[in-house]
């Protein structure tokens, strides 16, 4: 009688399918050790590096000047001269950004 209940509520038959499942390895797999990843030791320097780079970061003049240069100066110098092309032009946008 238990073995009836049993195998109508799913119990054995769950536990004899256990042990028909194969085992896996973790990473191992079925991969010849041939194939396996080999670290190169430059890539792993750079990412080391990438790591760190608000450590290794330094500002000196040459590296100011340049930041100063790309962050306003060109981009006043840009918006000056397309402002001197709409205005010696006519052209309608600038009348209407007046």
């Amino acid at each position: 009688m238990r073995l009836s209940l049993l195998s109508r509520s799913g119990l054995l038959a769950l536990r004899g399918e256990t042990n028909l499942i194969a085992r896996r390895g973790m990473a191992g797999g079925p991969i010849p050790a041939r194939y396996k990843v080999k670290k190169n030791k430059y890539v792993e320097e750079w990412n080391g590096r990438r790591e760190i780079t608000e450590k290794s970061f330094t500002v000196d003049e040459t590296m100011a000047a340049n930041l100063l240069f790309y962050v306003v100066v060109l981009p006043y110098g840009v918006y000056t001269l397309t402002r001197a092309e709409f205005q010696s032009k006519g052209d309608r946008r600038y009348k209407d950004c007046i």
